[in-house]
């Protein structure tokens, strides 16, 4: 599942057995999603990488509906081809928006990368664009782009939002990439939905 070793839940101790426990919840089943799996030689790492996941794109605090945070995360992923990251979050955008034909559309005008055409707000468009721009070419953003996202009604909370979720998702992106983490073995779609308590990892 990846290109460097890791250690499965069953061989797991001592601290990486505690995150392990955090991540798969109370259930009986024993699942730790891939990207968390692959940060098993260090801890330490793992427990950085979701507490920035949770509160960037799981907590209470945030405004933006959090279906539209997914779409990012799929639109950014589709941007760096980082398939597992885009098949794991519109697995979960699909559950979260809960109308299939929608999200297929959105996923059509991702992967035609026209987001003009997605049945999403205007000011939802341009926050994509916002995202694109961040993702492909982050030297060039400006305060005009913020302006602009100002304009459409975007709140500078939003903003913060909608720039942390593009940070996060290139950030998970290089990090499936470059040590080869797959799919195999995962449960698509599956989040830490208890909102209210950041410590609380469980998924489902």
């Amino acid at each position: 599942m990846a290109w460097i070793k890791t250690v499965e839940y069953a061989s797991a101790s001592g601290k990486l057995k505690k995150l392990y426990d955090r991540l798969k919840g109370s259930g009986p089943v024993e699942r730790i999603d891939n990207i968390m799996m692959v940060h098993s030689l260090r801890p330490h790492s793992m427990e950085g990488h979701m507490a920035l996941y949770k509160n960037v794109l799981h907590h209470s605090g945030n405004q933006v509906p959090k279906w539209f945070l997914e779409v990012l995360g799929v639109w950014v992923s589709s941007l760096n081809d980082c398939g597992y990251c885009v098949e794991h979050h519109f697995a979960g955008l699909q559950r979260l928006l809960g109308d299939e034909a929608r999200g297929l559309a959105i996923r059509a005008a991702i992967e035609a990368r026209m987001p003009e055409t997605a049945p999403l707000e205007p000011a939802q468009i341009l926050a994509m664009g916002y995202a694109r721009k961040l993702t492909e070419a982050p030297a060039s953003v400006s305060e005009d782009d913020v302006a602009a996202l100002r304009a459409a009604g975007v709140e500078d909370g939003e903003i913060l939002e909608i720039n942390q979720v593009t940070a996060y998702f290139s950030y998970a992106n290089r990090t499936v990439l470059g040590l080869g983490c797959s799919t195999r073995g995962d449960v698509l779609g599956l989040s830490p939905n208890n909102s209210e308590n950041s410590d609380d990892w469980g998924h489902t």
